[in-house]
C-alpha cells in the first residue's frame, strides 16, 4: 500500500509534512519507545504517539533506529502534545522519511484496521489474479490473451516488445523509439517516450522482452513488475519449446558437417520443419561483448538474438563457430531476410557494449545443400567481425573478401606490411602520394588518363610515379597477378605508419 492511498482517505484528514507520498508500506507498527529498532522488521508505517519525546535531540535519536531498520514511514500523532515538533519533521527530512501528522481525532487503532483491511485485500486480489492467470494458461492462453486478461485487472495499457521495435501484443507509438531506451537506460523501469519501460525476465537485455507501459508507472512500480512476470510466464514457455528445437537443429547441423546420408540429412531437415523442396537459407550469429567477463557466450547470445529478430518460428543452436539458424524462406527471399535482420541490428547498435555480427547463404533447397550453407554463412560472418559488426551476405563473400576471410589476420597484416611498408616509407619521407596514386591506379583499371584525371597531375607524374612504386617493390603493375597482390594489401586493414 501507498502513503498516497492513506492520504487520499478525507475521513482520516492526514497530511503530509515531509517525504514521498508514493512511498509503498507492508504493515503498522505502533510503539512510543525511544529507541524501538529491535522490534522494527522493516518496510512498516510507524505510528507514534510521542510520549518519548522530551527536548529536540530525541527526534534524531529516535528517527536514527527508524532508518537503520528500515521503516517505510512515520505518523506522529497530535494528541500528546498537540502538534508535531518542527525537529522532528527536520530529522525526516535529514533521514528520506516520510512523516504523516495523525490529528488528534483518529486513533492509532482505527488507522491500524483500516491498512489491515486494504492490504488484506490487495493480497485477495492478487490471489484471484493468479487463480485467473493459472486457468488462462491451462486453457492454452497466449500471449495476447495473458496480456489482455492482467493488463485489463492491473488497469494498465501498452506493449510488448522485442528489442529491435518490433511489437509482440499491444500499442505503443514509436516501438523503435522504445526500443532504443530499453536498450540503452542505465537502469530499469525507465520512462521514455510517454511510457514506463520494464524488463521482461532477467539477462542481457538484446536477448529479452521490453514491457512499455502508457504514462509514468514509476510511483506505481509494482504493478508494472506484476505485468511483466505475467509475460515472463508466456516466454518461459516459448523458451522451453525452443529447447527440444534447438537440439534438432544442433543435430541436423553436425550431421550434415560429418557427410551423413543424404536420407538421414532429409529426414532430420523435415524434422526441422522444412520441406524438401522448401527454400531456406543458413545465419550464422555471434554477439561480441569486448571485455565482458560474465554473462552468455557470444554464440549463445548472438543466437538468443537472432531468434529474437527472426520470430518464433526461428532456433539458433549455439556451437564453437557461432550460432546457426536454418530459416524457411515462406515471406520473402533471402532478400527480405538480410533486410529484417539488418533492420534489427541498426536498432540494436545503440547498445554501447554489444556487437552483432551476423552471416547470412544465399537462398538454398534440400539437405545436400547444408553443409554448403553452413560454410557460407561462417564465412559471411566473419567478415561481418571484420568489420566492426554488421550483417554480411553471401553475394559480398564471393570476391576476393572470401579469400581473406579464410587467412588468420595477422597473416593479411603482415603480408600488407611487407608489400607496403616501402611505399607508406617513401611517402613519410618525401611527402609524396605513391600509395594514394597506387590505390587509383587500381581502380581505374590501369588507365594512365584516367588516373591522371582523376588525380588532377599530368598523365607523365602518374608515369613517373608508377615507375617509382615498381622500383621500390620490385614488382611490376603491368601483370595481374602483382596488381592482385597490390589489391588485396591496400583493401585489408591498413599497415602502421
Amino acid at each position: 500500500m501507498r502513503l498516497s492511498d492513506l492520504l487520499a482517505i478525507e475521513d482520516l484528514r492526514l497530511t503530509l509534512l515531509t517525504g514521498d507520498p508514493a512511498r509503498e508500506f507492508a504493515g503498522v507498527h505502533i510503539t512510543d519507545l525511544p529507541e524501538p529498532g529491535r522490534y522494527l522488521a522493516g518496510g512498516e508505517l510507524v505510528l507514534t504517539g510521542l510520549t518519548w519525546w522530551h527536548a529536540p535531540g530525541d527526534s534524531d535519536r529516535f528517527v536514527a533506529a527508524l532508518a537503520e531498520s528500515g521503516v517505510a514511514a512515520l505518523g506522529a500523532g497530535q494528541a500528546l502534545l498537540g502538534r508535531v515538533p518542527g525537529d522532528l519533521v527536520s530529522a525526516c527530512e535529514r533521514a528520506g522519511l516520510p512523516l504523516v501528522e495523525v490529528p488528534t481525532e483518529v486513533s492509532f487503532r482505527t488507522l491500524a484496521e483500516l491498512v489491515a483491511s486494504r492490504l488484506a485485500g490487495d493480497a485477495r486480489d492478487a490471489l484471484g489474479r493468479h487463480r485467473r492467470l493459472v486457468a488462462a494458461l491451462a486453457e492454452g492462453a497466449g500471449l495476447a490473451e495473458l496480456f489482455e486478461l492482467t493488463a485489463a485487472e492491473l488497469g494498465v495499457t501498452g506493449a510488448v516488445l522485442t528489442p529491435s521495435g518490433e511489437i509482440l501484443v499491444g500499442a505503443a507509438d514509436d516501438p523503435v523509439g522504445l526500443a532504443k531506451a530499453y536498450l540503452t537506460a542505465p537502469s530499469l523501469p525507465v520512462v521514455a517516450g510517454g511510457h514506463t519501460i520494464f524488463a521482461v525476465g532477467r539477462g542481457h537485455r538484446a536477448a529479452g522482452w521490453a514491457l512499455a507501459c502508457d504514462g509514468d508507472l514509476l510511483d506505481r512500480a509494482d504493478v508494472g513488475y506484476e505485468l511483466a512476470a505475467c509475460v515472463g510466464l508466456e516466454r518461459g514457455r516459448v523458451e522451453e519449446g525452443r529447447r527440444v528445437e534447438r537440439r534438432l537443429a544442433e543435430q541436423l547441423i553436425v550431421a550434415a558437417l560429418a557427410g551423413a546420408d543424404p536420407a538421414e540429412l532429409n529426414a532430420r531437415l523435415r524434422t526441422c520443419g522444412i520441406g524438401a523442396d522448401e527454400p531456406y537459407a543458413v545465419v550464422n550469429a555471434v554477439a561480441v561483448r569486448p571485455g565482458a567477463t560474465r554473462g552468455p557466450d557470444p554464440a549463445t547470445l548472438g543466437g538468443r538474438i537472432v531468434e529474437n529478430l527472426l520470430g518464433r518460428e526461428v532456433v539458433a543452436a549455439a556451437g564453437a563457430d557461432g550460432a546457426v539458424a536454418v530459416v524457411p524462406l515462406r515471406d520473402g527471399g533471402a532478400g527480405e531476410l538480410a533486410a529484417r535482420l539488418r533492420a534489427g541490428a541498426e536498432v540494436l547498435a545503440a547498445l554501447p557494449d554489444t556487437r552483432l555480427c551476423v552471416g547470412l547463404s544465399g537462398a538454398l533447397t534440400g539437405a545436400a545443400a547444408v553443409k554448403g550453407g553452413v560454410e557460407e554463412a561462417g564465412h559471411a560472418r566473419r567478415l561481418a567481425e571484420d568489420r566492426d559488426g554488421g550483417v554480411v551476405t553471401s553475394d559480398e563473400i564471393y570476391t576476393h573478401a572470401l579469400l581473406l576471410a579464410t587467412v588468420p589476420s595477422d597473416v593479411r597484416r603482415s603480408f600488407s606490411r611487407r608489400l607496403l611498408s616501402p611505399l607508406l616509407d617513401y611517402d613519410r619521407r618525401h611527402q609524396s602520394d605513391l600509395v594514394r596514386t597506387l590505390g587509383v591506379f587500381l581502380d581505374r583499371a590501369g588507365s594512365w588518363h584516367s588516373c591522371a584525371e582523376q588525380l588532377h597531375v599530368h598523365v607523365n607524374t602518374v608515369r613517373y610515379r608508377v615507375r617509382r612504386i615498381e622500383e621500390l617493390t620490385g614488382r611490376d603493375l603491368s601483370t595481374m597477378a602483382d596488381r592482385v597482390d597490390f589489391f588485396l594489401a591496400l583493401r585489408d586493414t591498413a599497415p602502421p605508419p
